[in-house]
């Protein structure tokens, strides 16, 4: 039979009448979010990191392409494999994570990300030789996979839905701030000292994230999985403020983990409400890296040197740093206004636009005619067309497509397969961002630069078909609204 339903002045109109089975705006509007946001900076600082450490070739690829000593000196296949072995690490980050989010918790799993990392950036800060550097990316790679899996679910399980949206947009805001920071301290310490330590200041958000996360609580989700009702309830009090009527929410939390107690089976996973979700996380986040954002940051001022931009290739690095940033913060504030889907739509569209401009500037505009023309002022204004494809591909990917896929994949996967499932989705992630980055260069090489702009645009129509199929709205809703809707198919549980 249909649940009763009635009609009031809370966001959720349609869902059972019981106090314990909703969060009305009223004690939204109560909560004391500050100990929250804290919690939430501590934890996203492995995202900066994770920002960090990935663009880390950008910079450093050109200058290891002119050292004087052999044993550093890249050509074009130790680049290549400098450029996508952090990738690979993060893939086995990922399955870690499968194991580590389940055993550990989701703070513990970050927490212990700040070793490979801490000892992957020693590597590269002190490398005699090639094999070094690329143990340290594998490291620091590694670590950006645990983090991928773990800090959004961390986030999403601590969060409420009043302000989930904006602060799920968080990890991917902070994994830009902290590849706007190597852009920027790329250009500074070239100048003033060299690629070095830029591994050296690598070791500070990893640091600063350890001991902060130290004083901060573990999910009440994960607690209660766990048996722990007492720590769950002290942690969920301190997230809401203890004078706040908190124990209707940990009454509604107990009782969604009560019903998903038990891991999931393999019999389980033939059941829509375990594999729908799991789906839809797993193809967007191999959609979002066939867009071809990794090969973007990770080869940016390589690319920009090949299309010959009026400014220099760090400062278009820095630029399109910055426009990344705005966009994500766009994105952070209006995600629990305008809704998920909608931005997703936008994004592609966006993307698909650079793209195809991207791939028909560099078809009709060859680079050996931009060098040879580069001093005419109207030729100087049309290179800037790449930049500004650019601009426009990284700003569509950080108002959609970038933050609501992690967002998405913390919200609609089902609690009791959460921490493998998770672990699945970055696999897959960074498995195909290595195959991406990898052949990347080799592609370019052998067929044009042109060639995989216009396969990232094909794919970016795609996007927004699998948008319209298959991805829910979660805005609004709470995690056990989502889990509800997937169980049993009401879509009034989502309205």
């Amino acid at each position: 039979r249909e649940p009763l339903v009635r009609k009031t002045s809370s966001s959720y109109r349609t869902f059972p009448e019981s106090a314990d089975k909703r969060l009305d705006k009223e004690y939204l509007r109560s909560l004391h979010n500050k100990p929250l946001y804290l919690a939430v900076f501590a934890a996203v600082l492995g995202n900066f990191n994770f920002g960090f450490a990935l663009v880390y070739p950008s910079p450093v690829i050109p200058a290891l392409e002119a050292h004087p000593s052999p044993a550093l000196r890249l050509d074009q296949h130790t680049a290549s494999w400098f450029g996508s072995v952090f990738t690979l690490g993060a893939a086995v980050g990922g399955l870690s994570a499968m194991l580590l989010n389940d055993r550990l918790g989701r703070k513990l799993s970050i927490m212990f990300s700040a070793l490979p990392s801490a000892v992957g950036y020693a590597l590269m800060a002190s490398a005699q030789g090639i094999g070094m550097l690329l143990l340290g990316r594998v490291l620091t790679g590694y670590a950006g996979g645990v983090t991928s899996a773990s800090i959004p679910v961390y986030i999403s399980e601590i969060s409420h839905p009043g302000v989930r949206g904006m602060l799920g947009a968080c990890p991917q805001l902070m994994a830009v701030l902290g590849s706007l920071v190597l852009y920027a301290l790329g250009k500074y310490l070239r100048l003033v000292l060299n690629w070095r330590w830029l591994a050296v200041a690598g070791e500070v958000p990893v640091l600063a994230m350890i001991v902060l996360l130290c004083f901060m609580p573990n999910s009440p989700r994960f607690l209660l999985s766990q048996g722990k009702d007492e720590a769950a309830l002290g942690s969920l009090r301190w997230l809401r403020g203890k004078d706040t009527d908190y124990a209707r929410e940990y009454e509604q939390i107990k009782d969604s983990v009560r019903k998903q107690s038990r891991r999931v089976s393999c019999a389980e996973i033939k059941d829509p409400f375990t594999y729908k979700p799991i789906l839809i996380a797993v193809g967007m986040r191999f959609l979002q890296q066939l867009s071809g954002v990794t090969c973007v940051l990770v080869y940016l001022q390589s690319i920009f040197k090949k299309t010959s931009v009026i400014l220099k290739p760090e400062y278009d690095a820095a630029l399109v740093g910055l426009v990344r940033l705005f966009s994500v913060a766009i994105a952070a504030v209006s995600m629990d206004k305008a809704g998920r889907k909608i931005l997703l739509f936008v994004s592609a569209g966006v993307m698909l636009a650079s793209n195809l401009t991207m791939g028909l500037y560099i078809h009709f505009v060859p680079a050996s005619q931009n060098t040879t023309i580069a001093n005419k002022t109207l030729t100087n204004y049309i290179t800037l067309i790449p930049l500004l494809a650019t601009m426009f591909f990284i700003m569509g990917y950080a108002m959609g497509w970038g933050p609501i896929t992690w967002l998405l994949m913390s919200e609609i996967l089902p609690l009791k397969a959460r921490g493998v499932a998770s672990g699945l989705c970055v696999v897959v992630s960074w498995l195909t961002a290595f195959t991406l980055t990898q052949f990347f260069l080799r592609v370019v090489e052998a067929f044009g630069l042109e060639v995989p702009f216009l396969f990232f645009a094909v794919i970016c129509a795609g996007n927004i078909l699998f948008t319209g199929c298959c991805v829910p709205e979660t805005k609004g809703r709470s995690l056990e609204q989502i889990e509800a809707f997937f169980r049993t198919g009401r879509r009034s549980f989502m309205r």
